[in-house]
Order: C-alpha cells, then structure tokens, then sequence
C-alpha cells in the first residue's frame, strides 16, 4: 500500500508507544509479569490497590527504560520521578496510574529509519516509565476485570510531531519495535498487548507553520492497523476541512479521542480529549525520586548490542543486499539471527537471504504460520542453499525439497534429496547430450548471437535444455557440452 497524495494538505504525526517491560515481577510489587494465566491469580495487596499497600520500584525496569536511552543516544535523567495520573476507571484499582509527569527517566533522542529508500530521523520528545492498567473483559451478559496486568511495567515513548505520512508513521514504529527486541527488554508481540501504539495526527495546509487540532487514535495493536487508521483519518480531516474553508479549524476539528474500526475501516469518537489538568498530575508521596550515576549510564551504554540500523547498514554494506529483503530481516531480530545462523552452513548472503525472504516466507503467507514458528531449522536452510551452490541439485529441484521440508519440519534437506529418485540432477552426459543437439539444431540464430558476444543467447540455450529435461540437468554438465558443442 502507498501513501496517498493529500494535495495541498499536510498531515502531520506523532506516536505514543506502549512497550510492555519482560521483567520477572511487575513495576510496583513481586507479583509476576507473566502473560496468559488464570485471571486475577498474578497479584498482590499492590496490584489491586489495597489501603496501606506500597509500591517498591522494580530496579530491573529502570535498567532497561536507560537501556532504551542509550540505544537512541537521548539524555538520560540522573534526577526523575513518579507522579500519580488520577482517573477513574475499573481497569485500574487505585483509580489512578503511577507515571512520570514533568521529570522522565529519557528526554529526547532520534529513531532512524528507512522510508521509499531514504533514511530518516525522527525525534523522540520523552521516553518515561509507568505501571499498566488491567483489563476489561466483556461477555454476552456481563464485563469482567482481570488484574493481571495491572502494574506490569511500562515505557511510553512519545515522539514529536515529526511524521508526514502512514508510511514514515509505520517506519518510525518498526524501528522502535526492533530496538525493544535487539535491547532485550520486550518481546513487543502486539497480538497480546505488549506494544501498543496512540496515534496523534491533524492536517494543515502545505508551508502553514501552526499545528491544527489534533485527534487520538487509541490503542493500534498492528501496523496494517495504524497505517489504514491514519489514512482514514487524514482523509477524514481534509474533507471536513475542505466542506468548511472558512471555518476555524477549532470548530472544524475539535481535540478528540478515537479508536480505529477495522472492519469498518474508520474511526469512531470514544470521548472529547482531556487535558492534563483533568488527570490533577501530583508527586508520587510513596515513591523516592530515582538518582543515577553517570558510571552507572555509561556502563550500559557500554554493554548495548548492534542495533537494528547498525545490522541495516552492514547486511547492505558487506553482504550487498538489497534494501528491501534487508529490511524484512532487521525488523525481526529473532529472523535476523535465524538468517546468519544459516550462513554459518552456506556464506552465500545473497541467495540465504532470497530462500528466507522470498521463497520460504512465501510459502508461509497464507498459511497463517511463520519460518520461524516451522520447526524448519536454519541449518537446513543454509544445507539446502549449500546443496545448490555445490551442484547436487537444481534451483527448479530445491523448490521441490523446500516443499517437503514444509510438509516435514525438521527433516534434513540433504535426507530428502537422498530419499526421492525425483530429486536426483543428471549428470550422465549420454542423456543430456541428445537434449544439446535437438536444442542447437532448433535455434541458429542463439547460435550466431553467442558467437557475435551475446552472453544473454548462451543463456538461452541453456534454459532451453533444462527446459526438455524438467530442470534435472546439473546445470554444470549442460555448460560444458554446450559450450564444447558451440566452439567445435
């Protein structure tokens, strides 16, 4: 999908994203940060909010929110603190969050990414640390409270208004997704809830400076979801605007919260948007402010792995890949580490990459499975690509094994090879050289084209020949006679 061209209008965008913390306890209190189990069984006194309760800071989640500070080379806070966001609510017991107000733990920083092959930066205002909510859970006759989640570790990242279109919106979420993964502080699997983005955009007309009233997307839970959600939006935003031309866009626009319909493909009004002293923003008087040392930063600075655009320009730079396929790769690390494990069995970036990418991860699509989820090891895929390099098999044959190894996870490529006759290239030159002979005498010209410096003619030929033997020929042994045949 591309983005739209909006004319003389300009959206413009900013994103609030929730990354669920993988600490063993939650922010607040020991209770476990675990997804999945019986509801209301992962809680304490201090997740439900019990009178005389007290919070204590998980250490752990403060490690990896500077972590993350270091990662998008922002300032990280030695002096922050806690304040309570007062709401009312039933996901949340002590009717009000524990967050960071006017001091966050990271102020400021810079995602890259790369947009229509261009690489962008974009600004990040704050990065701050809170407990999460609970969750409701609506049945046929009643609604339910789970409180599992209640307290789990939070980092909000807020960016400024810095994107102009879905794409660079989604490129800017990618990347901070990956850099979660890369860190080793979230899983960020959306489908559970563990990043989850608020989107913020208004419109403007093209060189106008001011900002327009924004609306809130709340809660986007996939990217597809955020980019068909700002383009409603947008869209939305400018024809309101262009019904009304000469109507304040205050009254236009008013300041609102939304969530996207996806069946619908449009968003719908939750509530007019509160302002932040409709939440009464005050210290937390339970919580000591958090103190940092410079050594203390600088040693996890010092500790932080390559990152996902460092991984992107080194695939491109010593592998040669192209940048899409590149992209595919870094923006999951687990299938990026799947990736160079397979090289390890067969150094061959480009065509490793091709059968992850491409062939593999498309014989996946419709499935609704994943490589990674398979049970195919990458092992076997770097063996498959490695029993093409050396000759054993076609590129047309290894189709064939990459269909049985989907069929049987786990099997040895080199194993099905050995099993199925079908699998077998033909090496003996008494049954290819017919198919040679009948190719050449059907095409002359190819002939003299070769001859005359066409490289592209001797390709023809062999194509031709792989063509009568069902792409059973080593492609090595069709070469030789072919090129013996043409030069005598």
């Amino acid at each position: 999908m591309t983005d739209i061209i909006y004319s003389d209008w300009e959206p413009v965008i900013g994103l609030e994203i929730h990354v669920q913390l993988n600490t063993q306890s939650k922010l607040f209190s020991v209770a476990p940060n675990r997804f999945g189990d019986e509801p209301n069984t992962n809680i304490t006194d201090v997740c439900t909010g019990q009178p005389g309760s007290l919070p204590v800071l998980n250490t752990e989640a403060v490690r990896k929110a500077v972590q993350f500070g270091c990662a998008v080379h922002a300032q990280v806070a030695y002096f922050s603190k806690f304040d309570r966001k007062s709401y009312f609510y039933p996901d949340s017991p002590r009717n009000f969050q524990i967050t960071q107000f006017d001091e966050p733990i990271v102020i400021g920083g810079t995602i890259t990414a790369d947009v229509y092959g261009q690489t962008k930066h974009f600004a990040i205002n704050r990065a701050h640390l809170e407990d999460d909510a609970g969750m409701l859970k609506h049945f046929n006759a009643f609604a339910g409270v789970d409180y599992n989640r209640a307290g789990v570790p939070l980092i909000e990242i807020v960016s400024e208004p810095c994107m102009h279109s879905p794409k660079e919106a989604v490129a800017y979420a990618m990347a901070v997704k990956a850099i979660m993964e890369y860190i080793g502080a979230s899983d960020c699997n959306m489908e559970e809830g563990s990043l989850r983005v608020d989107c913020n955009i208004s419109v403007r007309k093209r060189l106008e400076k001011t900002l327009r009233p924004k609306s809130e997307i709340k809660n986007l839970n996939s990217f597809y979801n955020i980019e068909m959600a700002l383009e409603a939006e947008i869209l939305r935003q400018i024809r309101a605007y262009s019904l009304q031309p000469h109507e304040s866009p205050d009254k236009v626009i008013g300041q609102a919260t939304y969530r996207f319909d996806p069946e619908r493909k449009e968003v719908i009004l939750m509530r007019q948007k509160e302002q932040a002293q409709d939440y009464r923003y005050f210290p937390e008087p339970d919580l000591p402010p958090i103190i940092l040392t410079e050594d203390y930063i600088e040693s996890i600075r010092a500790s932080l792995p390559e990152l996902p655009h460092q991984r992107f320009k080194r695939y491109i730079t010593e592998y040669g890949l192209p940048e899409g396929p590149t992209a595919i790769l870094i923006n999951d690390k687990q299938l990026a580490d799947y990736f160079e494990e397979a090289l390890k069995i067969c150094p061959s970036p480009k065509t490793v990459c091709n059968w992850i990418t491409v062939e593999f991860t498309g014989r996946y699509k419709d499935t609704g499975k994943t490589l990674l989820g398979s049970g195919i090891t990458a092992a076997h895929i770097g063996k498959l690509v490695h029993l093409i390099e050396k000759g054993t098999i076609t590129g047309k044959i290894a189709k064939s094994v990459a269909d049985e190894m989907v069929l049987s996870p786990g099997k040895d490529p080199e194993q099905i090879v050995k099993e199925n006759p079908d699998f077998q290239p033909i090496h003996d030159t008494s049954s290819i050289e017919p198919l040679v002979d009948q190719v050449l005498a059907a095409n002359p010209q190819s002939i003299a084209d070769y001859k005359a410096g066409k490289g592209r003619a001797f390709d023809f030929l062999v194509g031709q020949v792989m063509k009568l033997c069902k792409g059973k020929a080593s492609p090595a042994v069709v070469n030789e006679i072919l090129t013996k045949k043409i030069n005598t």
